[in-house]
């Protein structure tokens, strides 16, 4: 299985990383093929410009957007890993998206109706965030990312969705809750088949 972990967050000691950690080696311990696109590490450049805009329409893309969707081909598997903040994606997973994601690519129309391109690849979405999932529920905040996200973009452009984490409260976690969280993700990996 050829997995792609896509992850956003600019601080090592933050609980993505340490999710990304996770993952990652669980995987490894499987003999899994795994890719990492650290977006912030490899400082990718989240800004759609004009010069992007004019080459998706005649199918020319930018060279960092190639290699991106060409880690995209290759995969089985695409584990999102970012916090949400002020309700949304990182800016930089955000941009991503608007980027990588181009018309041509992960989506397309065909007579006027929309096919996603991306058809045959399974996703894990990890998120964490800060309100509880209750207050989230309170103000209908758990819908509208489901809709946004899930289905504005990942169902949208024909993944799977396999598993979508919330993990909540995440700026008040405490050990037992980071490992509550750490075994839920190699629970889903194993339920899968992504790791013995």
């Amino acid at each position: 299985m050829k997995n792609l972990i896509v992850y956003a967050h600019p601080n090592p000691a933050s609980l993505n990383h340490f999710f990304k950690q996770t993952v990652f080696e669980s995987l490894q311990k499987s003999g899994q093929e795994i890719v990492v696109r650290d977006l912030n590490q490899i400082n990718f450049n989240p800004v759609l410009s004009l010069d992007d805009m004019h080459g998706q329409r005649m199918g020319q893309i930018a060279n960092d957007v190639k290699t991106e969707q060409d880690f995209i081909t290759w995969a089985d598997r695409i584990i999102f890993i970012y916090p949400i903040w002020w309700t949304g994606m990182p800016a930089i997973m955000k941009g991503y998206i608007d980027r990588v994601f181009s018309y041509g690519f992960a989506y397309r129309y065909d007579q006027g109706v929309q096919k996603g391109l991306l058809t045959g690849k399974q996703t894990i979405i990890v998120n964490s965030h800060g309100k509880s999932n209750a207050e989230y529920v309170a103000i209908g905040m758990n819908k509208a990312l489901v809709l946004t996200s899930d289905t504005g973009i990942f169902t949208y452009c024909g993944l799977e969705i396999e598993k979508h984490f919330y993990f909540d409260k995440a700026d008040k976690a405490s050990e037992e809750n980071v490992l509550e969280w750490e075994n839920e993700l190699i629970s889903v990996l194993k339920q899968n088949q992504l790791i013995i």
